[in-house]
């Protein structure tokens, strides 16, 4: 009998931490939306200072990390500010398409709202246009040009985007005017660490800690260098001084930092602690409902637990702010599979199979969709059953030999054993529907028959 999968996951072992829009701050404008990034990335810096009510973080300082009073910052006009604070409720809403009509409102009632050049950048690189990003990010520093957040997010960008050249002399220049910024040093520590360079990754973070000695983004990023570099006992080390401290004389320096929370959640999970890592999932999710990682692997403990309809919501919501987030699609296509969505869960694993031709996993997925449910749009039985073959086959020529075997063999059995039941069950209705015909047919001849030997013995007679 054959155990069919719900679906394969597979551990993103980067950090994706996506940080969204502010409160307003006493006496001036919000802060800033934080730069969105993709998963292979990490953003700008974390959230401080501002909150919602129910304690939530969305927003970035606008302090300048030096530790210097900023100076040359215009505030928004009031018009610009009505339509900022509108688009930070979009974007806390899941709304990007509404922030970016709202932002665009800002920085037309306000060309100098540098603030909503940079939360407009962070709108467009969440929905997938870097190039509109970029020019939103080069707006804000041309109005503030020591705007750390935008100069550290357009560098990040370009990271992201294979100009790691181009985004590290960027911010060594930006370094050189700026020289007591620990937020570019940490930008720089980021490029490089994407760079493979952990040696000056490490460096330029620690550079950056005693420029300002407090600055909780360049301890994140230490521990992230070392979690990409695979020493696991290192980022531990870090992430435990960031979020427990070390007893009285070294308390915690940001026990409510949701991407160190993020970044713990990962390592216990990837060491099979799936308790511990669900409770970091699930408080780094309750610190920013934005963050699109926390969501995703939170949805797998759930989707691994047999409980999809648990997952769908962090799926959804997941989405909403990274629409072009392969990962969620994919498993959100299969919960919606494993409720009887099948509409829906075709349009998820299509999305997928077009976005990412090289993926094998969402032919597996529909070949499990065509197979197991029987509403499928657009197809009879016959042609589900052929459309899981398809599926199947194209999954078993794609999928890594490094995977081993599997169920897929079995299954394509199992999709070709149901299209000949149900060719078989087709033609024993038609034999069916057939043998009335064929009797009366004969029963006419019949009659026929003896009417006309009748007419004959009549005459005979």
């Amino acid at each position: 009998m054959t155990t069919v999968r719900c679906t394969r996951y597979w551990l993103a072992l980067v950090v994706a931490a996506q940080v969204v829009g502010g409160c307003a701050k006493q006496g001036g404008a919000p802060d800033a939306a934080s730069p969105a990034t993709d998963r292979a990335a990490t953003p700008a810096a974390p959230p401080v200072g501002a909150t919602n009510p129910a304690g939530q973080q969305y927003a970035v300082s606008d302090a300048p990390s030096s530790g210097e009073t900023a100076v040359n910052r215009p505030d928004m006009n009031a018009s610009a500010q009505q339509a900022y604070r509108a688009g930070m409720q979009a974007f806390m809403a899941g709304d990007l398409q509404g922030a970016k009509t709202q932002f665009n409102k800002s920085v037309g009632a306000d060309p100098k709202a540098y603030q909503a050049f940079y939360s407009l950048a962070v709108v467009h690189e969440r929905l997938g246009a870097p190039g509109n990003a970029g020019s939103a990010y080069q707006s804000a520093i041309g109005v503030v040009p020591d705007y750390e957040p935008a100069i550290v997010g357009y560098a990040l960008l370009m990271a992201r985007a294979g100009r790691v050249s181009e985004a590290e002399d960027f911010l060594r220049s930006k370094m050189g005017a700026y020289p007591k910024s620990a937020a570019i040093s940490t930008g720089l520590a980021e490029v490089k660490s994407l760079q493979g360079d952990s040696r000056e990754a490490q460096r330029l973070a620690q550079e950056a800690l005693k420029k300002n000695p407090d600055y909780r983004p360049a301890m994140v990023t230490l521990a992230r260098d070392h979690y990409r570099n695979r020493r696991l006992d290192l980022a531990q080390y870090a992430l435990k001084g960031i979020l427990d401290g070390y007893g009285d004389e070294n308390p915690p320096r940001d026990k409510n930092n949701a991407e160190a929370h993020l970044l713990r959640g990962l390592i216990y999970k990837e060491e099979s602690r799936r308790g511990p890592a669900i409770t970091e999932f699930e408080e780094a999710i309750r610190l920013r409902p934005d963050l699109v990682e926390a969501r995703v692997q939170l949805a797998t403990y759930f989707m691994e637990a047999g409980n999809a309809s648990g997952a769908i919501p962090h799926l959804e919501t997941a989405i909403r702010y990274d629409n072009a987030n392969v990962l969620a699609h994919l498993s959100l296509g299969d919960a919606y599979r494993l409720i009887g969505k099948s509409a829906q869960a075709k349009q998820e694993l299509e999305w997928v199979a077009q976005k990412d031709p090289s993926l094998a996993q969402p032919h597996y997925n529909l070949g499990l969709l065509y197979l197991l449910n029987s509403d499928v749009p657009g197809v009879n039985p016959t042609q589900a059953a052929d459309k899981a073959i398809v599926h199947f086959e194209k999954y078993k020529s794609m999928k890594s030999r490094s995977e081993g075997a599997d169920d897929t063999e079995e299954l394509i059995n199992r999709a070709k054993a149901k299209k000949a039941l149900i060719d078989a069950k087709a033609a024993e209705a038609a034999a069916a529907a057939s043998a009335p015909a064929d009797a009366a047919d004969g029963a006419e001849g019949s009659d026929g028959g003896a009417a006309e030997g009748g007419t004959d013995a009549g005459g005979a007679q």
